[in-house]
This record gives structure tokens, C-alpha cells and sequence, in this order.
């Protein structure tokens, strides 16, 4: 199994360095399931936006949906993050209703504001709060959940919306909450809304020091 979570861990690093990177203000003993839940929010987006066609999305993201159900049961896939899903799911109680909502919002396609807020809320949010379930609590996460998931979004679905405006709000509002200090690793990544709404590939010691400013606050 320390194989299934290594694995885990590299894509992270190589996929979502920013999540890889909150995650080493977690415990120790927190991060392997930690980069567990993150490899698999890399999958679930990667099988959406990898198809042309509908009906393969959808296929891919079937097999998720089982890939997760299976994990549950005790009886993974042979694949890295099936096998370390099926370790984190026997160690910590996480609602079947946040994997959903993350799946389901793969397949929905939005033309709005609001529809934008959705998404974020449902991709980013619930990877958010799966985080603070292993780091032992619940944390109010939507507004940050939804600055990092818009800061500096032109492309595709996004591009018809003022996504600058909208990550300014909600980064507003979400630096005005006390996360736990313990949980707050789960939400770190919203630290940097401010950096990717000046520039898409802010460098790596910009971001190094948003996360030590934000680990020093206790909050974004």
C-alpha cells in the first residue's frame, strides 16, 4: 500500500504542485491520504476533459464513480489511487455525497456566473472538504473553493465570464474566516487566488510565500 500512495503522492507533485505543496503543512501521517484524494480529484478532472466525445466523458467517468463505490467496498481496482482510496476510506468517514457532487459536475456544462460558482463550489469545494474530514474536522470552504478555482480563468467554459471579479469576492469574503489551524492545509491552495489573478504561472517562491503567510495568519 506504500507503494499505492507513493504513486499517488508523484502525480500530485507532478499534476497539482499547488495542492502537493499545501499538503506539507499537513501531519505527516495526514498526507498520504491527503495526495490519495487529491490523485483522484487529478483523475476524475483529467477523464473529463481528455475525451472529445460526450459519450466517452461519460464512460470514463462512470468507471470512477464505480472505481470509488468498489474502494469503498473493500475491493479496489488495480490502480494506484483505487488502492490507496480503498486504505482511506477504511480510515476515515467521508460522505459519498462529495465524490458525486465532483463527478457529476464533470459532466455538466454552465453558461453563467452562477453556474460558475456551482462548479467551483462542487469540484473544488468538495475536494476541499473531503481534506478537512482527514484533518479531523468541517471547514467553511466555498468562497475559497471558488477564488482559487476562478482566479485568472479565461479559457474554455469560462471565457464568457468575468472570473477576475467573481475570485476577488469570494477571496474577500473567504480571507474574513478563521479555518481551524489544523484543517487549514485543506483550503491552502485559495492562498494564491491573488498571484493567478496578476499571472497565470506565478513562481514557485511567490507561492512559498503566500502559504507561510497564511499558515502564520490562520487563515487565506
Amino acid at each position: 500500500m506504500i507503494d499505492a500512495f507513493y504513486e499517488c503522492e508523484q502525480a500530485v507533485r507532478t499534476h497539482d504542485p499547488d495542492r502537493f505543496f499545501a499538503v506539507l503543512f499537513a501531519p505527516e501521517d495526514k498526507r498520504p491520504h491527503l495526495y490519495a484524494l487529491a490523485a483522484l480529484y487529478y483523475e476524475i478532472a483529467h477523464a473529463a476533459s481528455a475525451p472529445r466525445e460526450p459519450m466517452l466523458k461519460e464512460i470514463r467517468l462512470t468507471w470512477w464513480r464505480e472505481t470509488i463505490e468498489r474502494a469503498r467496498a473493500g475491493k479496489p481496482r488495480d490502480h494506484a489511487v483505487a488502492r490507496a482510496l480503498a486504505e482511506t476510506l477504511k480510515a476515515y468517514d467521508l460522505p459519498d455525497g462529495l465524490f458525486e457532487a465532483m463527478i457529476v459536475a464533470r459532466s455538466e456544462s454552465f453558461t453563467d456566473a452562477t453556474g460558475a460558482e456551482a462548479h467551483a463550489d462542487a469540484t473544488v469545494g468538495s475536494l476541499m472538504r473531503l481534506m478537512a474530514r482527514v484533518l479531523g474536522g468541517e471547514a467553511e470552504v466555498r468562497d475559497a473553493a471558488i477564488a482559487y478555482a476562478l482566479a485568472g480563468r479565461h479559457d474554455g467554459a469560462f471565457a464568457a465570464i468575468d472570473t477576475d471579479m467573481l475570485a476577488k469576492d469570494h477571496f474577500a469574503r473567504a480571507r474574513r474566516i478563521r479555518i481551524p489551524r489544523p484543517l487549514l492545509p485543506a483550503v491552502l491552495p485559495a492562498a494564491l487566488a491573488p498571484l493567478y489573478l496578476k499571472r497565470s504561472d506565478p513562481p514557485l517562491w511567490r507561492k512559498q510565500i503566500a502559504y507561510l503567510g497564511a499558515a502564520l495568519r490562520g487563515r487565506i
